[in-house]
């Protein structure tokens, strides 16, 4: 089983930048795909950025050029650098990882963060 733990959220000004970062945990032999969603109130989850092994990227429309995803293999960890902050970016946003628990399968499983809440607000 993984462990998520994200931290980074808060408030910041529009026009602003924070940095999320999550870290993955636990029994893991190796992780093939790690993403960022976010779920702002009343809507559904959706994809904000991904990033596969060995590096491919993906991207929202509403947030291409500003957000950068980025990994660090050695640490199992994900960042989300979001620049150029808008208030429609107001959501909680969730780590999800793709992994293969173990070296003696070929099974892969996935799992979900917890949530840090940003808020764009002046």
């Amino acid at each position: 089983q993984v462990q998520l733990v994200e931290s980074g959220g808060g408030l910041v000004q529009p026009g602003g930048s924070r940095r999320l970062s999550c870290a993955a945990s636990g029994s893991i032999f190796s992780i093939y795909a790690m993403a960022w969603y976010r779920q702002a109130p009343g809507k559904q989850r959706e994809l904000v950025a991904g990033i596969s092994n060995p590096g491919s990227t993906n991207y929202a429309d509403s947030v291409k050029g500003r957000f950068t995803i980025s990994r660090d293999n050695a640490k199992n960890t994900v960042y989300l650098q979001m620049n150029s902050l808008k208030p429609e970016d107001t959501a909680v946003y969730y780590c999800h990882v793709d992994y293969r628990p173990s070296p003696i399968s070929n099974i892969f499983s996935s799992g979900w963060g917890q949530g840090t809440q940003v808020t764009v607000s002046s």
